[in-house]
């Protein structure tokens, strides 16, 4: 009986652990603009620290949820790595290119790399700016709402 408890106590706990889901490429739906998801490159996620996932379509729905819900309630924070379709990266540490050269789902123009060194490279082929996570956060609060580029 002992051990039967310490295992549904074990899952119970491990169940709730913050951790990311993998986005299913045209079958999920973004939690903000309610679209699939199938974009490989601009995809999003955010985990709460009960270990709720939600995820996006574009980089932008993620960060105009986040302010909507306030960010203290979320664990996780990552994007899909602009370089390696498909992969997830550290949100907060990434790199962001805004450039009219690479069209993103929602038309911000928005797109994440894991670093630096690679979001330079498509800045100097497709031309726009680089931001931090910091950045884009400050960019919505002053705009109200991280959407289409001006």
């Amino acid at each position: 009986m002992k051990n039967a408890l310490f295992l549904l106590t074990w899952l119970l706990l491990s169940g709730c652990k913050p951790t990311p889901k993998p986005i299913e490429y045209g079958a999920d739906v973004c939690a903000f603009c309610q679209m699939t998801i199938v974009d490989r490159q601009h995809g999003a996620e955010v985990v709460t620290k009960k270990g709720r996932v939600y995820k996006f379509d574009a980089i932008e729905c993620m960060v105009n949820y986040v302010a909507q819900q306030g960010s203290e309630s979320f664990a996780l924070f990552l994007t899909n790595d602009y370089m390696q379709p498909g992969a997830l990266t550290d949100a907060t540490a990434a790199t962001y290119l805004i450039s009219r050269g690479v069209p993103s789902p929602m038309g911000a123009f928005l797109s994440g790399f894991g670093n630096e060194p690679d979001a330079r490279t498509v800045q100097t082929a497709k031309g726009g700016d680089l931001f931090s996570w910091s950045a884009l956060q400050d960019m919505r609060q002053k705009k109200g709402f991280l959407g289409p580029a001006e």
